[in-house]
């Protein structure tokens, strides 16, 4: 079941990565009261930086036991393991290291150094997912890009029909040029799902994605929770609804 999609505007991106933050401890300690074992979906840029140095804050007063969290990403650029560009690498270094995730259950995309090629690398993330996965997430986090995409699926390239796991992404007009992204197919796997949006710079494509435009041009619109979808906005990606 599809619900419209749940709008939090919160006044600079600091107050809304300490909302997503808080949100997103207060659902996991939820699920693992509840016996569960919650997957999330990761995703990257300076949203989510701040977002996971808030959750580096507040986890330790928080009732969640990150050792039992199953941790994906929605992308990742396709470069050296060691590359500040990984999405994986920022994530550890901001959050994972210090709240005692078990690297088990941190599934990073494949580097270089672990595929021959991007597709070689979407095929193996896509067995791991398939391995690993518990056939849906439960939160999955998608930052937008001014032209409206979400992790590695830009506007008009072929991936967005894809009804793979996983794909490879050469040709991005986003540097670096080679990527591994997660399909439509895989993020409308998920309970619910989270748009985390700052600054004026984004605000037509989320007024776009939330006016119903076609997923092929503003690929945002594409994705939706199976039980909730949620933007969170700060004022200036608001500012254009």
């Amino acid at each position: 079941m599809t619900t419209e999609p749940r709008i939090e505007v919160h006044e600079d991106s600091g107050t809304l990565a300490t909302a997503v933050a808080g949100e997103l401890l207060s659902r996991l300690a939820d699920a693992q009261a509840a016996g569960g074992t919650p997957q999330i979906a990761l995703t990257g840029g300076t949203i989510a930086e701040e977002i996971h140095r808030e959750l580096a804050r507040l986890s330790p007063g928080a009732e969640v036991d990150w050792s039992r969290v199953v941790i994906w990403f929605g992308d990742e650029r396709f470069v050296a393991p060691d590359s500040p560009d990984r999405n994986s690498g920022q994530a550890r270094a901001a959050f994972l290291d210090e709240i005692g995730a078990d690297p088990a259950h941190v599934h990073a995309m494949p580097s270089t150094a672990d595929a021959a090629d991007v597709d070689a690398g979407a095929a193996a993330y896509e067995a791991t997912l398939r391995e690993h996965g518990s056939g849906e997430f439960d939160v999955v986090m998608l930052g937008i890009g001014p032209d409206g995409h979400i992790a590695s699926l830009f506007p008009g390239f072929p991936q967005l029909d894809s009804d793979a796991i996983a794909v490879g992404v050469t040709g991005s007009p986003k540097p670096p040029p080679e990527r591994i992204s997660l399909t439509f197919a895989a993020l409308n796997r998920a309970r619910s799902v989270w748009f985390l949006v700052s600054g004026s710079g984004k605000a037509e494509a989320v007024a776009s994605a939330l006016g119903g435009a076609d997923l092929h041009e503003i690929p945002a619109a594409g994705v939706t929770g199976r039980e909730e979808t949620i933007w969170f906005l700060d004022r200036g990606a608001a500012s254009a609804l």
